[in-house]
Protein backbone atom coordinates (compact mmCIF):
# COMPACT_ATOMS: atom_id res chain seq x y z
CA UNK A 1 0.00 0.00 0.00
CA UNK A 2 1.21 3.49 -0.98
CA UNK A 3 2.06 6.02 1.65
CA UNK A 4 1.99 9.84 0.80
CA UNK A 5 4.57 11.55 1.79
CA UNK A 6 4.97 15.47 2.46
CA UNK A 7 8.26 17.56 2.77
CA UNK A 8 8.39 21.21 3.26
CA UNK A 9 11.79 22.59 2.26
CA UNK A 10 13.15 25.68 4.06
CA UNK A 11 16.65 27.60 2.65
CA UNK A 12 19.44 26.42 0.99
CA UNK A 13 19.94 24.34 -1.98
CA UNK A 14 21.65 21.81 -0.27
CA UNK A 15 18.55 21.87 2.01
CA UNK A 16 16.76 20.97 -1.21
CA UNK A 17 19.07 17.80 -2.20
CA UNK A 18 18.59 16.31 1.41
CA UNK A 19 14.58 16.22 0.69
CA UNK A 20 15.69 14.70 -2.51
CA UNK A 21 17.67 12.46 -0.75
CA UNK A 22 15.00 11.52 1.90
CA UNK A 23 12.50 11.09 -0.59
CA UNK A 24 15.01 8.18 -1.99
CA UNK A 25 15.16 6.50 1.31
CA UNK A 26 11.76 6.20 2.02
CA UNK A 27 10.62 5.10 -0.93
CA UNK A 28 11.30 1.66 -0.35
CA UNK A 29 9.14 2.03 3.06
CA UNK A 30 6.12 2.85 0.55
CA UNK A 31 6.20 6.50 0.36
CA UNK A 32 5.60 8.65 -2.68
CA UNK A 33 5.57 12.08 -2.11
CA UNK A 34 2.63 14.22 -2.62
CA UNK A 35 1.90 17.69 -2.68
CA UNK A 36 -0.36 18.69 0.22
CA UNK A 37 0.23 17.82 3.95
CA UNK A 38 -3.34 17.46 3.82
CA UNK A 39 -3.74 13.78 3.17
CA UNK A 40 0.28 12.71 4.59
CA UNK A 41 0.93 10.17 6.28
CA UNK A 42 4.26 11.99 7.04
CA UNK A 43 5.33 14.93 7.02
CA UNK A 44 8.66 16.43 7.07
CA UNK A 45 9.91 19.83 7.71
CA UNK A 46 13.26 19.97 6.37
CA UNK A 47 14.60 23.62 8.19
CA UNK A 48 17.16 26.34 7.88
CA UNK A 49 18.72 27.88 11.06
CA UNK A 50 20.25 30.60 9.20
CA UNK A 51 17.61 33.43 8.82
CA UNK A 52 16.03 35.37 11.88
CA UNK A 53 13.57 33.34 14.32
CA UNK A 54 13.66 29.97 11.96
CA UNK A 55 13.14 28.27 15.32
CA UNK A 56 9.95 30.11 16.29
CA UNK A 57 8.36 30.32 12.20
CA UNK A 58 9.18 26.38 12.59
CA UNK A 59 6.95 26.27 15.68
CA UNK A 60 4.47 28.02 13.72
CA UNK A 61 4.27 25.71 11.28
CA UNK A 62 4.39 22.90 13.52
CA UNK A 63 1.36 24.32 15.37
CA UNK A 64 -0.87 23.95 11.60
CA UNK A 65 0.18 20.02 11.02
CA UNK A 66 -0.67 19.23 14.09
CA UNK A 67 -4.14 20.11 13.61
CA UNK A 68 -3.97 18.07 10.37
CA UNK A 69 -2.46 15.31 12.38
CA UNK A 70 -5.16 15.56 15.18
CA UNK A 71 -8.11 15.50 12.39
CA UNK A 72 -6.32 12.54 10.99
CA UNK A 73 -5.93 10.30 13.68
CA UNK A 74 -9.57 11.19 14.49
CA UNK A 75 -10.57 9.77 11.47
CA UNK A 76 -8.78 6.38 12.10
CA UNK A 77 -5.60 6.86 10.21
CA UNK A 78 -2.16 7.95 11.71
CA UNK A 79 0.60 11.06 10.88
CA UNK A 80 4.50 10.59 11.29
CA UNK A 81 5.30 14.21 11.60
CA UNK A 82 9.36 14.94 11.35
CA UNK A 83 11.57 17.85 11.96
CA UNK A 84 14.92 17.83 9.94
CA UNK A 85 17.57 20.64 9.35
CA UNK A 86 19.78 22.69 11.01
CA UNK A 87 17.00 23.95 13.47
CA UNK A 88 16.50 20.14 14.44
CA UNK A 89 20.35 19.76 15.13
CA UNK A 90 20.86 23.26 17.24
CA UNK A 91 16.95 23.21 18.90
CA UNK A 92 16.14 19.23 18.82
CA UNK A 93 15.65 18.89 22.92
CA UNK A 94 13.27 22.18 22.80
CA UNK A 95 11.39 20.75 20.01
CA UNK A 96 10.72 17.68 21.71
CA UNK A 97 9.96 19.83 24.93
CA UNK A 98 7.52 22.27 23.23
CA UNK A 99 6.07 19.99 20.22
CA UNK A 100 5.68 16.18 21.81
CA UNK A 101 3.69 15.09 19.37
CA UNK A 102 6.71 15.55 16.64
CA UNK A 103 7.39 11.99 16.40
CA UNK A 104 10.73 12.14 15.40
CA UNK A 105 13.61 14.80 15.29
CA UNK A 106 17.05 14.50 13.20
CA UNK A 107 19.34 16.80 12.12
CA UNK A 108 21.17 16.86 8.57
CA UNK A 109 23.67 14.09 9.45
CA UNK A 110 21.81 11.64 10.23
CA UNK A 111 18.32 11.53 7.85
CA UNK A 112 20.29 8.15 6.29
CA UNK A 113 18.92 6.30 9.69
CA UNK A 114 15.44 7.98 8.42
CA UNK A 115 13.93 3.75 8.02
CA UNK A 116 14.73 2.88 11.39
CA UNK A 117 13.86 6.03 13.01
CA UNK A 118 10.22 5.51 11.59
CA UNK A 119 10.54 1.83 13.07
CA UNK A 120 11.80 3.30 16.55
CA UNK A 121 8.78 6.19 16.45
CA UNK A 122 5.77 3.35 15.50
CA UNK A 123 7.08 1.87 19.04
CA UNK A 124 8.30 4.81 21.37
CA UNK A 125 4.55 5.48 22.72
CA UNK A 126 4.36 8.84 22.12
CA UNK A 127 7.88 10.07 23.04
CA UNK A 128 10.07 11.76 20.49
CA UNK A 129 12.98 10.36 18.60
CA UNK A 130 15.88 12.31 18.81
CA UNK A 131 18.68 11.90 16.31
CA UNK A 132 21.64 14.89 15.78
CA UNK A 133 25.08 13.27 15.57
CA UNK A 134 27.65 14.52 13.25
CA UNK A 135 27.88 11.13 10.70
CA UNK A 136 28.69 12.66 7.70
CA UNK A 137 30.79 10.00 6.72
CA UNK A 138 28.23 7.14 7.11
CA UNK A 139 25.67 9.82 5.66
CA UNK A 140 26.61 9.46 2.46
CA UNK A 141 27.38 5.59 2.60
CA UNK A 142 24.40 4.65 3.08
CA UNK A 143 22.35 7.11 0.83
CA UNK A 144 20.25 4.83 -2.03
CA UNK A 145 20.87 5.18 -5.21
CA UNK A 146 18.06 7.64 -6.62
CA UNK A 147 15.92 5.80 -9.10
CA UNK A 148 13.54 8.72 -9.86
CA UNK A 149 13.50 10.70 -12.98
CA UNK A 150 14.86 14.59 -12.98
CA UNK A 151 14.36 17.20 -14.56
CA UNK A 152 16.78 18.76 -17.03
CA UNK A 153 18.60 20.39 -13.77
CA UNK A 154 19.99 18.25 -10.57
CA UNK A 155 21.79 19.24 -7.32
CA UNK A 156 24.42 17.26 -6.48
CA UNK A 157 26.21 17.87 -2.74
CA UNK A 158 30.33 17.22 -3.05
CA UNK A 159 31.00 18.80 0.38
CA UNK A 160 29.41 19.72 3.70
CA UNK A 161 30.67 21.62 6.75
CA UNK A 162 32.54 24.44 7.61
CA UNK A 163 36.06 25.05 9.49
CA UNK A 164 35.66 29.15 8.91
CA UNK A 165 33.68 30.21 12.02
CA UNK A 166 32.62 33.32 10.77
CA UNK A 167 31.10 35.57 13.97
CA UNK A 168 27.79 35.50 12.23
CA UNK A 169 26.92 31.92 11.28
CA UNK A 170 25.40 28.74 12.87
CA UNK A 171 26.88 26.33 10.54
CA UNK A 172 29.95 25.10 11.85
CA UNK A 173 27.66 24.25 14.64
CA UNK A 174 24.85 22.60 13.02
CA UNK A 175 26.70 20.72 10.09
CA UNK A 176 29.82 20.39 11.65
CA UNK A 177 33.51 20.17 10.20
CA UNK A 178 34.02 20.47 6.72
CA UNK A 179 33.84 16.77 4.81
CA UNK A 180 34.40 16.38 1.42
CA UNK A 181 33.28 13.18 -0.74
CA UNK A 182 35.25 10.92 -2.82
CA UNK A 183 35.83 11.88 -6.13
CA UNK A 184 34.41 8.40 -7.67
CA UNK A 185 31.17 8.55 -5.66
CA UNK A 186 30.37 12.01 -6.85
CA UNK A 187 31.15 10.95 -10.74
CA UNK A 188 29.39 7.92 -10.25
CA UNK A 189 26.08 10.03 -9.13
CA UNK A 190 26.74 12.53 -11.73
CA UNK A 191 26.39 9.84 -14.21
CA UNK A 192 23.40 8.76 -12.84
CA UNK A 193 21.58 11.95 -12.66
CA UNK A 194 22.36 12.48 -16.69
CA UNK A 195 20.84 8.96 -17.17
CA UNK A 196 17.73 10.19 -15.34
CA UNK A 197 17.48 13.30 -17.53
CA UNK A 198 19.80 15.78 -16.10
CA UNK A 199 21.70 18.00 -18.23
CA UNK A 200 22.82 20.69 -15.73
CA UNK A 201 24.26 19.62 -12.44
CA UNK A 202 25.12 22.13 -9.49
CA UNK A 203 27.86 21.26 -7.32
CA UNK A 204 27.06 22.05 -3.99
CA UNK A 205 28.64 22.61 -0.67
CA UNK A 206 28.74 25.34 2.24
CA UNK A 207 32.19 26.00 1.26
CA UNK A 208 32.52 23.85 -2.13
CA UNK A 209 35.50 25.30 -3.39
CA UNK A 210 37.08 23.75 -0.53
CA UNK A 211 36.07 20.41 -1.63
CA UNK A 212 39.10 18.25 -1.43
CA UNK A 213 38.47 14.55 -2.21
CA UNK A 214 40.13 11.32 -2.40
CA UNK A 215 41.36 10.45 -5.93
CA UNK A 216 39.47 7.50 -7.68
CA UNK A 217 42.86 5.88 -8.37
CA UNK A 218 43.98 6.22 -4.61
CA UNK A 219 46.40 9.10 -5.62
CA UNK A 220 46.50 12.95 -4.43
CA UNK A 221 43.70 14.55 -3.66
CA UNK A 222 41.82 16.19 -6.09
CA UNK A 223 40.92 19.77 -5.51
CA UNK A 224 37.94 21.37 -7.13
CA UNK A 225 39.10 22.08 -10.31
CA UNK A 226 40.19 18.75 -11.26
CA UNK A 227 37.11 17.36 -10.13
CA UNK A 228 35.35 19.69 -13.00
CA UNK A 229 37.36 18.92 -15.72
CA UNK A 230 36.62 15.26 -15.03
CA UNK A 231 32.98 16.15 -14.81
CA UNK A 232 33.27 18.13 -17.72
CA UNK A 233 33.87 14.79 -19.58
CA UNK A 234 30.46 13.07 -18.98
CA UNK A 235 28.25 12.48 -21.73
CA UNK A 236 25.10 14.43 -22.09
CA UNK A 237 26.53 17.14 -19.10
CA UNK A 238 26.17 20.34 -20.31
CA UNK A 239 26.17 22.75 -17.78
CA UNK A 240 28.39 23.00 -14.43
CA UNK A 241 27.46 25.00 -11.61
CA UNK A 242 28.46 25.13 -8.04
CA UNK A 243 27.77 27.12 -4.85
CA UNK A 244 28.66 28.32 -2.33
CA UNK A 245 32.36 29.73 -2.42
CA UNK A 246 34.35 31.44 0.08
CA UNK A 247 37.25 33.65 -0.98
CA UNK A 248 39.73 31.58 0.20
CA UNK A 249 39.49 28.66 -1.50
CA UNK A 250 39.53 30.60 -5.18
CA UNK A 251 42.66 28.93 -6.18
CA UNK A 252 44.39 29.69 -9.36
CA UNK A 253 44.03 26.11 -10.18
CA UNK A 254 40.09 26.64 -9.65
CA UNK A 255 39.76 30.00 -11.42
CA UNK A 256 42.05 28.47 -14.44
CA UNK A 257 39.06 26.39 -14.93
CA UNK A 258 36.57 29.45 -15.54
CA UNK A 259 39.03 30.23 -18.64
CA UNK A 260 39.44 26.37 -20.05
CA UNK A 261 36.05 24.83 -19.18
CA UNK A 262 33.24 25.79 -21.68
CA UNK A 263 30.41 23.50 -19.68
CA UNK A 264 31.37 25.46 -16.15
CA UNK A 265 28.62 27.89 -16.36
CA UNK A 266 30.02 31.99 -16.57
CA UNK A 267 28.55 32.76 -13.42
CA UNK A 268 29.31 32.58 -9.84
CA UNK A 269 28.06 32.82 -6.76
CA UNK A 270 31.07 34.43 -4.66
CA UNK A 271 29.94 36.15 -0.95
CA UNK A 272 31.87 38.79 0.93
CA UNK A 273 29.56 40.26 3.44
CA UNK A 274 30.99 43.37 3.84
CA UNK A 275 33.38 46.07 2.24
CA UNK A 276 34.74 47.07 4.80
CA UNK A 277 38.47 45.54 6.37
CA UNK A 278 37.34 46.44 10.06
CA UNK A 279 33.86 44.38 9.68
CA UNK A 280 35.70 41.54 7.70
CA UNK A 281 38.42 41.23 10.37
CA UNK A 282 35.34 41.13 12.88
CA UNK A 283 33.31 38.86 11.11
CA UNK A 284 36.18 36.16 11.15
CA UNK A 285 36.06 36.35 7.27
CA UNK A 286 40.05 36.15 6.84
CA UNK A 287 40.14 37.83 3.58
CA UNK A 288 40.37 42.13 3.16
CA UNK A 289 38.82 44.06 0.32
CA UNK A 290 41.89 43.76 -1.54
CA UNK A 291 42.20 40.04 -1.66
CA UNK A 292 38.52 40.01 -2.95
CA UNK A 293 39.68 42.78 -5.57
CA UNK A 294 42.31 40.93 -6.87
CA UNK A 295 40.05 37.37 -7.17
CA UNK A 296 37.49 39.41 -9.12
CA UNK A 297 40.01 40.72 -11.27
CA UNK A 298 41.68 36.99 -11.92
CA UNK A 299 38.40 35.68 -12.60
CA UNK A 300 37.68 38.30 -15.30
CA UNK A 301 40.75 37.94 -17.12
CA UNK A 302 40.35 34.08 -17.08
CA UNK A 303 36.75 34.60 -18.27
CA UNK A 304 36.22 38.09 -19.53
CA UNK A 305 32.26 37.73 -19.74
CA UNK A 306 31.75 35.63 -16.32
CA UNK A 307 28.96 37.46 -14.00
CA UNK A 308 29.37 37.86 -10.26
CA UNK A 309 26.63 37.23 -7.42
CA UNK A 310 26.79 37.65 -3.74
CA UNK A 311 26.22 38.27 -0.31
CA UNK A 312 26.05 40.66 2.19
CA UNK A 313 25.31 41.36 5.77
CA UNK A 314 24.24 45.23 6.72
CA UNK A 315 24.40 46.52 10.51
CA UNK A 316 27.00 43.87 11.92
CA UNK A 317 27.99 44.77 15.40
CA UNK A 318 29.70 47.57 15.54
CA UNK A 319 29.23 48.67 11.76
CA UNK A 320 29.78 52.46 11.56
CA UNK A 321 28.68 54.50 8.28
CA UNK A 322 32.18 54.76 7.14
CA UNK A 323 32.03 50.97 7.35
CA UNK A 324 28.89 50.86 5.44
CA UNK A 325 30.12 53.49 2.83
CA UNK A 326 32.59 51.07 2.31
CA UNK A 327 30.12 48.12 1.37
CA UNK A 328 28.42 50.85 -1.20
CA UNK A 329 31.99 51.49 -2.60
CA UNK A 330 32.99 48.05 -3.07
CA UNK A 331 29.49 47.46 -4.93
CA UNK A 332 30.37 50.03 -7.05
CA UNK A 333 33.86 48.41 -8.21
CA UNK A 334 33.01 45.04 -8.43
CA UNK A 335 29.29 45.48 -10.24
CA UNK A 336 27.00 42.33 -9.78
CA UNK A 337 24.22 40.19 -11.80
CA UNK A 338 22.70 39.72 -8.89
CA UNK A 339 22.92 39.98 -5.02
CA UNK A 340 21.58 39.08 -1.58
CA UNK A 341 21.69 41.28 1.28
CA UNK A 342 20.25 41.05 5.41
CA UNK A 343 19.98 42.72 8.23
CA UNK A 344 22.30 41.34 10.89
CA UNK A 345 19.87 39.12 13.18
CA UNK A 346 21.87 37.60 16.00
CA UNK A 347 21.98 33.51 15.69
CA UNK A 348 22.34 32.13 19.15
CA UNK A 349 25.64 30.04 19.61
CA UNK A 350 27.69 32.21 17.90
CA UNK A 351 30.46 35.00 18.81
CA UNK A 352 28.97 38.57 17.14
CA UNK A 353 25.29 37.48 18.89
CA UNK A 354 27.11 38.50 22.56
CA UNK A 355 28.43 41.75 20.74
CA UNK A 356 27.51 44.87 23.20
CA UNK A 357 27.43 46.92 20.53
CA UNK A 358 25.00 46.28 18.21
CA UNK A 359 23.40 48.81 15.13
CA UNK A 360 19.95 50.36 15.84
CA UNK A 361 17.10 48.36 14.09
CA UNK A 362 16.40 51.73 11.98
CA UNK A 363 19.89 51.83 10.96
CA UNK A 364 19.77 49.04 9.53
CA UNK A 365 16.48 49.38 7.47
CA UNK A 366 17.95 52.46 6.46
CA UNK A 367 20.91 50.65 5.09
CA UNK A 368 19.82 47.81 3.82
CA UNK A 369 17.00 50.08 1.86
CA UNK A 370 20.16 52.09 0.33
CA UNK A 371 22.15 48.65 -0.80
CA UNK A 372 19.86 46.73 -2.33
CA UNK A 373 18.74 49.51 -4.49
CA UNK A 374 22.24 50.04 -5.88
CA UNK A 375 22.14 46.17 -6.24
CA UNK A 376 18.75 45.92 -7.94
CA UNK A 377 20.05 49.08 -10.39
CA UNK A 378 23.12 46.70 -11.42
CA UNK A 379 20.87 43.78 -11.70
CA UNK A 380 18.54 45.72 -14.12
CA UNK A 381 21.76 47.26 -15.89
CA UNK A 382 22.80 43.77 -16.35
CA UNK A 383 19.88 42.30 -17.69
CA UNK A 384 19.21 45.70 -20.12
CA UNK A 385 22.73 44.74 -21.59
CA UNK A 386 21.56 41.22 -22.49
CA UNK A 387 19.02 42.73 -24.97
CA UNK A 388 19.92 41.85 -28.92
CA UNK A 389 22.40 38.97 -27.89
CA UNK A 390 21.68 35.31 -28.64
CA UNK A 391 22.49 32.59 -26.10
CA UNK A 392 22.36 29.32 -24.82
CA UNK A 393 19.14 28.87 -22.86
CA UNK A 394 18.11 25.56 -20.60
CA UNK A 395 14.25 25.17 -21.76
CA UNK A 396 12.78 23.64 -18.18
CA UNK A 397 9.25 24.07 -17.59
CA UNK A 398 5.88 25.85 -19.05
CA UNK A 399 5.58 28.96 -18.75
CA UNK A 400 1.99 30.89 -17.31
CA UNK A 401 1.06 31.37 -21.05
CA UNK A 402 -0.17 29.11 -23.90
CA UNK A 403 2.68 28.25 -26.05
CA UNK A 404 5.30 29.54 -23.05
CA UNK A 405 8.32 28.27 -22.03
CA UNK A 406 10.68 29.47 -19.14
CA UNK A 407 14.57 28.55 -19.02
CA UNK A 408 18.04 29.41 -17.25
CA UNK A 409 20.64 31.57 -19.20
CA UNK A 410 24.07 30.73 -18.65
CA UNK A 411 23.88 33.42 -15.62
CA UNK A 412 20.76 32.00 -13.93
CA UNK A 413 17.99 34.60 -15.49
CA UNK A 414 14.74 33.53 -15.92
CA UNK A 415 14.15 33.64 -19.60
CA UNK A 416 10.31 33.49 -21.41
CA UNK A 417 9.60 32.94 -24.69
CA UNK A 418 7.11 31.08 -27.02
CA UNK A 419 8.34 27.42 -28.02
CA UNK A 420 6.88 24.31 -28.48
CA UNK A 421 6.89 21.83 -25.56
CA UNK A 422 9.06 19.32 -27.89
CA UNK A 423 11.95 21.91 -26.60
CA UNK A 424 11.42 21.18 -23.35
CA UNK A 425 14.66 20.33 -21.45
CA UNK A 426 16.89 21.25 -24.35
CA UNK A 427 18.95 24.07 -25.38
CA UNK A 428 18.27 26.40 -27.54
CA UNK A 429 20.00 29.54 -28.59
CA UNK A 430 17.81 32.14 -27.74
CA UNK A 431 17.48 35.69 -29.26
CA UNK A 432 16.83 38.01 -25.93
CA UNK A 433 14.51 41.15 -27.21
CA UNK A 434 13.92 42.94 -23.89
CA UNK A 435 15.69 42.70 -20.17
CA UNK A 436 13.41 43.43 -16.97
CA UNK A 437 14.66 43.74 -13.75
CA UNK A 438 14.19 40.29 -12.80
CA UNK A 439 13.83 38.00 -15.81
CA UNK A 440 14.59 37.90 -19.58
CA UNK A 441 12.31 37.72 -22.62
CA UNK A 442 13.03 36.24 -26.08
CA UNK A 443 12.80 34.17 -29.10
CA UNK A 444 14.49 31.15 -30.71
CA UNK A 445 16.95 32.47 -32.85
CA UNK A 446 16.00 29.90 -35.77
CA UNK A 447 12.59 30.32 -36.77
CA UNK A 448 12.68 26.35 -37.96
CA UNK A 449 12.59 25.35 -34.43
CA UNK A 450 8.85 26.33 -34.28
CA UNK A 451 6.38 23.70 -35.36
CA UNK A 452 5.39 24.10 -38.62
CA UNK A 453 8.97 25.00 -39.96
CA UNK A 454 11.22 22.64 -41.94
CA UNK A 455 13.84 21.37 -40.17
CA UNK A 456 17.22 22.22 -42.57
CA UNK A 457 19.22 19.64 -40.80
CA UNK A 458 21.46 22.63 -39.31
CA UNK A 459 19.30 23.14 -36.15
CA UNK A 460 21.85 24.44 -33.25
CA UNK A 461 19.11 22.84 -30.21
CA UNK A 462 21.06 20.43 -27.82
CA UNK A 463 19.21 17.59 -27.15
CA UNK A 464 19.06 16.99 -23.47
Amino acid sequence: MTKRLFIKTYGCQMNVYDSERMADILAPLGYAETASPDDADMVILNTCHIREKAAEKVFSELGRIRKLKERRKADGNDMVIGVAGCVAQAEGDEIARRAPYVDIVFGPQSYQHLPEMVARAARANGQTVLETDFDVEDKFDKLPETSAKNGPTAFLTIQEGCDKFCAFCVVPYTRGAEFSRPAADILAEARRLMANGAVEITLLGQNVNAWHGAAPDGGAEWALGRLIRELAEIDRLARIRYTTSHPLEMTADLIAAHAEVPTLMPYLHLPVQSGADRILHAMNRRHDRDTYFRIVDKLRDARPDIALSSDFIVGFPGETDRDFADTLNLVTRVTYAQAYSFKYSPRPGTPAAVETVQVDEAVKDERLQSLQALINAQQAAFNADMSGRTMPVLLERPGRHAGQLIGRSPYMQAVHLLAPESLRNQIADVTIEQGGANSLSGRLAREDDMPGKPDTGTDEVHAA
